[in-house]
């Protein structure tokens, strides 16, 4: 166990003592603790893997068809270019041209998630000067006070008063902060665990032959946990020792803490892998079923119109008839 996987991992399902023994109720709250995290990371695994079968589902059924509309939109780009260094267009078009390769680029890395971050930073320029708030010369462009306009020196001190925290803020961070570095601490040590068993189980302390066997099986088993640096055995066998001291329970209690830390940020995981942006469950059932029906009709009208286009832009004057239909349009870009 390492600090920097401050976690307590199970190396295998929590064993059932063979006999019911007395336990307190910090050895209780422990136990119910494991309970609890060791639930929530099966589940977190159950949702990861239906996530990775509604993915798969998806771009079997999707996938070829987003992988045309991919290839296609890609091979616009060659003509677009080409088509930057002839004289056969203005400035304007040039312009639009421009804007027609940075709309294909964004449309790429965007829906599809695929790297158009060399054509988006060739042509950063265009970028800029396409920027509402900035004019043909990369200068702010003027406008108008509004209404409610606040000066520039009253603005920074608006702003300097929402960045400063409150004591209250800075004190929650602090609690949290303090929370985190002590859970590293304790999971990356053993050997406050090891001592408090070793006090308990020492066989050299007992004097019936028959407790001094149990304990030196015992004791074998925690030797071998804290060689193995294995805090999770250790702290089960805590949990199962019986009544136990009050140094014992204090222990007990520090890691139940970092469990129950370990709990929120396992809860917080689960959040995010349901309802996150990275989610990928959505709808399921007939549901799901019209909207791949859907998406799939529109990837294939898509892609054919892509394969038009590109055959229209081989030749200048295809193009600019092209630019012409996307400017009456409205559109920016293909």
């Amino acid at each position: 166990m390492t600090s920097e996987n401050a976690s307590l991992q199970p190396p295998r399902p929590l064993p059932v003592p063979a006999t019911e023994v007395a336990t307190s109720p910090a050895q209780q709250a422990f136990r119910q603790a494991v309970e609890q995290v060791e639930g929530l990371r099966q589940r977190l695994t159950e949702v990861r893997q239906e996530q990775a079968e509604a993915r798969r589902t998806y771009w079997k059924q999707v996938g070829p068809l987003a992988e045309a509309v991919i290839a296609v939109r890609r091979a616009l780009f060659p003509p677009l270019e080409e088509a930057l260094l002839l004289d056969f267009f203005s400035r304007a078009e040039h312009r639009q041209l421009e804007e027609i390769i940075i709309g294909n680029a964004r449309s790429l890395q965007d829906r599809f998630g695929e790297d158009a971050s060399d054509i988006l930073t060739k042509y950063a320029a265009t970028l800029r000067r396409s920027s509402p708030d900035q004019s043909e010369t990369g200068k702010p462009a003027a406008s108008a006070e509004p209404a409610d306009y606040t000066k520039p020196h009253e603005q920074a001190a608006h702003e300097a008063r929402s960045r400063r925290k409150t004591k209250a803020d800075r004190a929650r961070e602090a609690a949290e902060q303090a929370a985190r570095e002590e859970q590293q601490r304790l999971l990356s040590n053993t050997k406050t665990v090891y001592r408090q068993l070793a006090r308990a189980n020492h066989p050299d302390l007992e004097r019936d032959p028959a407790l001094q066997q149990h304990k030196t099986a015992r004791m074998q088993r925690i030797t071998e946990a804290y060689e193995a640096n294995d805090l999770y055995t250790l702290l089960q066998l805590l949990s199962e020792s019986g009544p136990t001291d009050q140094e014992a329970d204090d222990v007990l209690l520090r890691y139940t803490q970092a469990l129950q830390q370990q709990l929120a940020e396992l809860k917080q995981q689960l959040q995010e892998l349901l309802f996150g942006a990275k989610s990928f469950l959505g709808s399921t059932g007939k549901k799901r079923e019209q909207e791949l029906r859907q998406l799939k009709r529109h990837l294939r009208a898509e892609a054919d119109y892509l394969q038009h286009i590109s055959q229209l832009i081989q030749e200048p004057e295809g193009l600019r008839n092209v630019m012409r239909s996307l400017a009456a349009e409205g559109h920016e870009t293909i």
